[in-house]
């Protein structure tokens, strides 16, 4: 209305839009797998109502959801909460509503570190929906931890059946 052209984070940033498959050396195993469905599950019920765009899921349970402290935050408080046996994962995605030329869900190396030092073992992200900042990096730091990140193509994927 006003004349202005936005310019979605996604054109700026092209080569840092996550693309779907594994990144990286390191596959997730059953367990994560069944973590991702369930993170991904309550990541989009907490987007649905604006709450953000994270959640740490470990063996089925919800460590901790992000609000407005940011994924940072998030990771440092999970970090106490883990669980024996495998590690967790994080799981972050765009919300519903959420404009994706203006905020799409990020990670970067930082992420990586700070996860993996949460006792996590793996991040999930939404293929074409996510921007991975200096993958390159952040793929090279999840392969010397042992860390795998994974990209999900959840355009045809429905939400598991309660």
């Amino acid at each position: 209305r006003e004349g202005f052209r936005l310019i979605g984070a996604k054109d700026i940033l092209a080569a840092g839009v996550a693309m779907a498959g594994v990144l990286g050396r390191c596959q997730p195993d059953a367990q994560a797998h069944a973590d991702i469905t369930h993170g991904v599950y309550v990541a989009r019920a907490l987007g649905a109502v604006d709450v953000g765009q994270a959640v740490v899921v470990q063996q089925g349970l919800v460590l901790g959801v992000e609000a407005i402290e940011g994924t940072d935050a998030l990771l440092q408080r999970v970090g106490p909460l883990r669980r024996d046996g495998p590690g967790g994962v994080l799981v972050k995605i765009a919300k519903p509503q959420q404009d994706r030329r203006i905020d799409l869900p990020t990670i970067g190396p930082a992420t990586v570190e700070q996860a993996a030092a949460a006792g996590l073992r793996g991040i999930a992200v939404e293929a074409g929906n996510a921007i991975i900042l200096d993958q390159e990096a952040a793929i090279a730091n999840a392969d010397a931890a042992g860390f795998f990140l994974i990209a999900l193509d959840l355009k045809a994927a429905e939400p598991p059946a309660e």
